[in-house]
């Protein structure tokens, strides 16, 4: 397989340039014709591939993508998952380079997408293609990717609860997370879950001039602030009451063998050029950024803000809120309790409204599956060494529901790096790691079909 693979190594790469070519992003609507292109774009490299069922299905919002390649029924059958869409690109001034005209500088593929979702999940498609075009597919493949992970993935859980025969299957395996490092290989074994609002907060039934009307009436950006900070003590500690009542406190054990994952704090500062760290106290900061829930103002906006000064007090303010949640947390409790604690401490000047966007479940996949063996084998025939089990700190809300509905664990067999600056400017994506993920894949079919079928091995 790995001669297949060298021989495309360019038409595999050109292939993914052209789909971040595509700006599909799915928070905009004026990107709609472009999420269209980009499902017929997977569409078609799935067919391509060798799959011999391919179609488009329609939900409520951007369309789901499916692919399937049955090869003998007994076989057991893996459940490929991923996303065409993006995050936003904005703000484009912030780029090097344009972030839909894709560069490869160093060794990596500079765009919006490179690693989140499109050239992970797009190694799937080329290892599809590798292992038939070899011959050596072990067992059968289901491809779903949708439209609407970047903005919650709301109309997926419908999608799989009415298609639950179609995607039945006996894992499913997902690329979009990361591993350590080049050399020191990992397998994310969970995720954080999400709960994330939009605030405002309402002052007077105008902006006012903040001379006529400065000190005498609620500014509510000022307000915002204050209500904001509060949700936060001197420790990092969220304030809201009942927010940590479910959360598990790992035993000393689980801790240390958490800690024990290479880490470089002064390499980790000097990659995003801080002089310091913060967090919540008594915990460090691969705990803070795994294991432990979080609060945090992804955007806050109010007033006047274009050139020059324009001396209002305006009239609402507005923040975009996201909590990351641990095991046994809930997105729908947390919300409840964030919507009351938010509520309760507004002053009287002003009114407060709470607006969810989206959320989704935490998950944990055991380490002593066969899935997980399958991974951990894989990973350490294709890099030299075995994987070290890690845990996530971002969300992918419908792995928790496929749990749920298809009754079967999901394998976060990634392969991007901290470095990749996912959601920012600049996001990148290692060629090395694009190419890595198409030799590793395969290596997961092989693996998982003879723990599977042993006998047949």
């Amino acid at each position: 397989m790995l001669s297949y693979i060298n021989e495309n190594r360019d038409r595999f790469l050109n292939e993914l340039l052209d789909l971040l070519r595509i700006p599909s992003v799915s928070a905009d609507s004026k990107f709609k014709p472009e999420m269209r292109k980009a499902a017929e774009f997977v569409r078609d490299r799935i067919s391509e591939a060798g799959a011999d069922r391919v179609e488009i299905y329609e939900t409520a919002g951007h369309p789901v993508v499916y692919g399937q390649k049955i090869v003998d029924e007994n076989l057991p059958t893996v459940l490929i998952y991923g996303h065409y869409d993006v995050q936003p690109a904005d703000p484009y001034e912030l780029w090097n380079s344009p972030p839909f005209e894709p560069v490869i500088k160093n060794e990596r593929i500079y765009a919006r997408g490179s690693c989140d979702d499109k050239g992970q999940f797009y190694m799937h498609i080329k290892a599809l293609e590798t292992m038939l075009a070899t011959g050596n597919l072990t067992c059968n493949v289901k491809i779903m990717i949708e439209g609407e992970e970047e903005i919650g993935s709301s109309n997926l859980g419908s999608f799989v609860s009415a298609h639950k025969e179609m995607l039945k299957c006996d894992t499913i395996l997902i690329s979009d997370t990361s591993i350590i490092a080049n050399d020191v290989p990992s397998i994310e074994t969970g995720l954080r879950g999400l709960t994330y609002v939009e605030v405002e907060v309402i002052g007077a039934n105008r902006d006012l001039h903040s001379g006529v009307y400065g000190g005498g009436v609620a500014n509510p950006i000022n307000v915002l602030c204050e209500m904001i900070a509060s949700l936060k003590d001197e420790k990092g500690h969220i304030t809201i009451p009942g927010f940590y009542d479910d959360v598990e406190d790992l035993t000393a054990d689980q801790r240390a063998a958490l800690n024990a994952a290479p880490f470089d704090l002064e390499e980790y500062k000097k990659d995003l050029q801080i002089d310091d760290i913060m967090g919540e106290e008594g915990y460090s900061t691969i705990e803070r950024t795994s294991v432990r829930p979080t609060l945090d103002v992804n955007g806050i906006w109010g007033g006047y803000i274009g050139e020059g000064a324009k001396t209002v007090l305006p009239s609402k303010a507005n923040a975009k809120i996201s909590m990351r949640l641990v095991p046994h947390q809930t997105d729908e409790e947390i919300l409840e309790l964030f919507t009351r604690h938010f509520e309760s401490i507004a002053p009287a000047a002003v009114k407060v409204k709470v607006a969810p966007h989206h959320g989704g479940l935490p998950y944990v996949t055991p380490t002593d599956s066969v899935e997980y063996k399958a991974a951990e084998m894989a990973m350490e025939e294709s890099f030299g060494k075995k994987p070290i089990p890690t845990r996530g700190g971002g969300s992918i809300p419908i792995v928790a529901l496929f749990e749920q509905e298809l009754g079967c664990k999901s394998i976060l067999m990634g392969f991007g790096l901290d470095i990749d600056a996912l959601h920012s400017p600049n996001e990148s994506y290692g060629l090395f790691n694009y190419y890595k993920g198409i030799e590793t894949i395969p290596l997961f079919f092989k693996h998982y079909a003879a723990l599977k079928n042993p006998a047949k091995a």
